[in-house]
């Protein structure tokens, strides 16, 4: 395509390009920075999305005007809950059947499974490392030339035009590196190992979470049964020391303290109900149900609770660190940290690969009056390499440097968590022993308390005995009581955090007092 023309009166197709190429880049210098039009106008000015005139509404002096509001535009999509569980309000719900729910529905046990999977899926991706990578590759092109020809006279340019496609496949594989593959794999399965650990691991802490919780609410709603019987109590009061004061016995003081008495009674059941929904919400929050759910939960089993525990012996506690995952989870990341060394140290040696290239080239050239000239050609190549490290700057010894002390640090992170592990162990054993024995004491001071309130109720009520004494008997059941529940309450919640602790806590039991 070969053309003589005369020199033309109008511009060049060459700068008319550049032209154009200068006006597009004039018009698109300012494309980066309009997008700051979607932030704030000003720090003084609320952000008001699909407003165009941003900018009159942050000019006005006075950020307290009327108009001026911080509002958030509203995403109706965002308040689209996810749907509850289908929960029967008229059953009672035991604390397994609490467990088991938990375990279905609280977002913990989905988070860890799918961290769990990630790192599955992780060890796969580093064996890929092993196979050879093929690939397929098209190169396509397109190339016009105006050549201008000053010196010749008459028609003074020639136009060339050339166009060709080159599809290849490439291949590429990592024969030998002194072992930093096989270093970087086991690293990986070390983690995926954790992450599998702790996947039960977070079962076990929903079935602790569930159990504390359920175990404080039965103790949240038990002191609302006292503090009602504590009013009642305070009522009886009130009626003997009324039936006094109309025989002309009591004084209006006494009178004034009774009314007291059973005002304090109403204080103290209305924060016992404060707290028993507080407790109520504690529990849905570790089955992970929505706090506006309703639902029934069974008391928590009178069972006979011994005098003591035994403490926990040196055998035991091995075995707990055996088996907690928190301490197999930290042994993990130590191993990991250790196979870093191997694969940081194999970055000195040399490397062996193979690549190879099938490649097919088609390419017409095309001279303006002349024939095409179109040629094609095949290509086939294999080549194997040996890529030595000589220089990096100290990049190589630097990460080896990291990954030591990374393994070092995750060594005495393990020594740590195990000593903490020990601690937790001995010091939940304590705990439960001395919650027991509370409880014992707390279960005869509630018969000496009744007993001590009935005498002194009905001494007053035949005229022998003062209004003073009837208080402090009832101040003192109230007391006796609330110690005596409470000391239940630590006993079965001590018991349940040493399963815990002790990496025993694997399923649901209604009671781990003499599980242990």
């Amino acid at each position: 395509m070969t053309t003589l023309e005369r020199m033309p009166t109008q511009p060049r197709p060459a700068q008319r390009v550049r032209s154009l190429a200068i006006a597009m880049c004039i018009a698109l210098s300012g494309c980066a920075t309009h997008s700051l039009t979607q932030a704030p106008a000003s720090p003084s000015a609320p952000w008001q999305p699909g407003h165009a005139d941003a900018t009159s509404s942050a000019s006005k002096p006075n950020a307290l005007d009327t108009g001026t509001e911080f509002t958030i535009p509203a995403i109706h999509e965002a308040s689209i809950l996810p749907p509850a569980p289908i929960i029967d309000s008229e059953q009672p719900y035991s604390l397994p059947a609490l467990i088991d729910i938990a375990q279905r529905e609280n977002p913990d046990t989905r988070l860890a499974w799918n961290r769990a999977r990630q790192a599955a899926l992780a060890i796969g991706v580093a064996e890929a490392t092993f196979l050879p990578m093929l690939s397929a590759n098209v190169i396509s092109g397109w190339q016009k030339t105006h050549t201008p020809l000053p010196l010749l006279p008459g028609d003074r340019s020639i136009d060339t035009e050339l166009h060709g496609v080159v599809p290849a496949l490439a291949l590429e594989w990592l024969i030998f590196d002194f072992g930093q593959r096989r270093a970087i794999v086991e690293g990986i399965q070390h983690m995926s190992y954790a992450a599998n650990v702790l996947f039960n691991g977070t079962h076990q802490k929903i079935i602790h979470d569930v159990t504390e919780a359920y175990y404080q609410y039965g103790a949240a709603r038990y002191q609302v049964s006292i503090a009602t019987q504590a009013l009642k109590n305070s009522h009886q009061v009130a009626d003997a020391v009324k039936q006094r004061h109309n025989a002309g016995l009591a004084t209006v003081v006494e009178t004034a303290l009774a009314s007291q008495q059973v005002a304090q009674a109403k204080l103290r059941r209305v924060n016992s109900e404060g707290v028993e929904q507080i407790s109520y919400q504690a529990v849905l929050r570790a089955v992970g149900l929505p706090p506006s759910t309703r639902i029934t939960i069974s008391n928590p089993p009178e069972h006979a609770l011994p005098d003591s525990n035994s403490a926990v012996t040196d055998e035991a506690i091995q075995m707990a660190l055996s088996q907690r995952p928190d301490v197999l989870a930290s042994y993990a990341a130590m191993k990991a940290a250790t196979a870093g060394i191997a694969a940081a140290e194999a970055e000195f040696m040399p490397k062996v690969y193979l690549g190879a290239v099938a490649a097919h080239n088609r390419t017409d050239f095309q001279v303006r009056g002349l024939p095409n000239i179109r040629q094609q050609t095949g290509s086939t190549s294999v080549l194997l390499g040996v890529t030595i490290p000589l220089f990096d700057g100290g990049l190589r010894s630097a990460r080896l440097r990291d990954a030591q002390i990374e393994a070092a640090k995750t060594s005495d992170t393990f020594q740590k968590i195990q000593m903490d592990a020990m601690r937790e162990i001995i010091a939940q054993s304590n705990l439960l022993r001395t919650a027991l024995a509370s409880h014992q004491a707390a279960s005869e001071l509630v018969k000496t308390a009744e007993t001590t309130y009935d005498a002194a109720l009905e001494a007053y009520g035949h005229g022998v005995g003062t209004l003073t004494a009837v208080t402090i008997a009832v101040t003192a059941l109230l007391d006796a009581q609330q110690a005596h529940m409470d000391a239940r309450t630590v006993s079965q919640t001590a018991a349940a955090n040493l399963a815990f602790v002790m990496g025993a806590m694997t399923s649901s039991r209604e009671s781990w007092i003499n599980a242990l």
